[in-house]
């Protein structure tokens, strides 16, 4: 069981059970039109490949294609901005990650998850992965650790901006480390990857599907994963634990949201669409090859795990020195 399962669970003791995930007849009528997926990163991000295995899967359920939109930049607060003042009617979604809360709480605006949104349903979550170029002659937490202290503010960690998971799991790394390291912030993560490989930043923490590819080719080398347990598809790499930072422990979930005051019918209806989709047996598989797993929580479930991610990961930010 994943840790953001376990963290779910917990969360949702003593709550009303899951939705039936069986309202396709309460929105009648809907969709008569295609669907646009909006999606905050770069394609080849691990949002937009969740997000795109969703549309395809889903599609179908609904008998709707979607149109899938990336529009990156600011931490995915240029997509969250532009479905926030989207038309209510369904037809416009927002694929968050745990990267678009923590951009959202280390710099503040406007825009608030839970105001603007009208919460879906959680898709997945996957493993993050702390990652070095090989060129640096590490091959554990603790030679890293060395070789930052050696060179204070030397080692450049790449992420995909101020604020988001990346940044903060790098920062609070730092931390409890007692290190100096410089941040580097990018577009998306393919450029953080491609820099990577390139010998041009040191390290980056980063979502485990993103770095597989380089990983198994030996183009970069995972010292730890950032679960509480080991991870399926990198079954040799210790957690951050086992390295010696106990209690270090992030997963990016990655979800559903519509434009607030979308009807709960048509919410319910995505909702139930979403939870087929992400468990149907392809899909599954898919999903744990990029080293995911589905997620169940409907609207009302992911509403209150937003509130609790915003309490846990706003300590951490104002830990890390951010607004918080």
């Amino acid at each position: 069981m994943s840790v953001l399962r376990r963290q779910f669970l917990k969360l949702t003791l003593g709550a009303a059970a899951l939705p039936s995930f069986a309202p396709f007849a309460a929105a009648e009528g809907y969709p008569e039109r295609p669907i646009h997926l909006i999606i905050g990163f770069t394609p080849g991000a691990a949002t937009d490949l969740i997000g795109r295995l969703f549309a395809q899967s889903a599609a179908p359920l609904l008998g709707q294609q979607f149109v899938v939109e990336n529009k990156p930049g600011a931490g995915s607060s240029i997509a969250a901005q532009y479905v926030a003042r989207a038309q209510n009617d369904g037809y416009t979604l927002f694929v968050p990650a745990l990267s678009t809360l923590t951009n959202e709480i280390a710099s503040p605006s406007t825009l608030d998850m839970s105001r603007d949104f009208a919460p879906v349903a959680l898709l997945a979550d996957g493993t993050f992965v702390l990652a070095v170029n090989p060129g640096l002659k590490v091959n554990s937490v603790s030679a890293l650790i060395e070789l930052a202290k050696a060179k204070p503010g030397q080692l450049l960690y790449g992420t995909v901006g101020a604020g988001s998971l990346p940044h903060l799991c790098a920062e609070m790394f730092a931390q409890r480390a007692g290190l100096k390291l410089t941040h580097v912030p990018y577009p998306g993560s393919p450029q953080v990857v491609t820099d990577l490989v390139a010998g041009r930043i040191a390290m980056t923490f980063n979502v485990a599907s993103t770095l597989l590819g380089q990983l198994a080719a030996g183009e970069l080398l995972a010292l730890a994963v950032a679960s509480k347990t080991r991870s399926g598809a990198l079954p040799n790499v210790p957690t951050m634990a086992e390295a010696g930072m106990p209690d270090f422990v992030a997963s990016l979930w990655i979800g559903l949201l519509a434009p607030a005051g979308t009807p709960r019918p048509v919410v319910e209806k995505l909702a139930a669409a979403a939870h087929k989709a992400m468990h149907a047996p392809d899909t599954v598989a898919t999903l744990h090859k990029q080293a995911y797993e589905p997620l169940d929580a409907g609207p009302d479930q992911f509403a209150a795990f937003i509130k609790s991610e915003t309490e846990r990961w706003s300590e951490v930010a104002r830990a890390a020195g951010q607004p918080g």
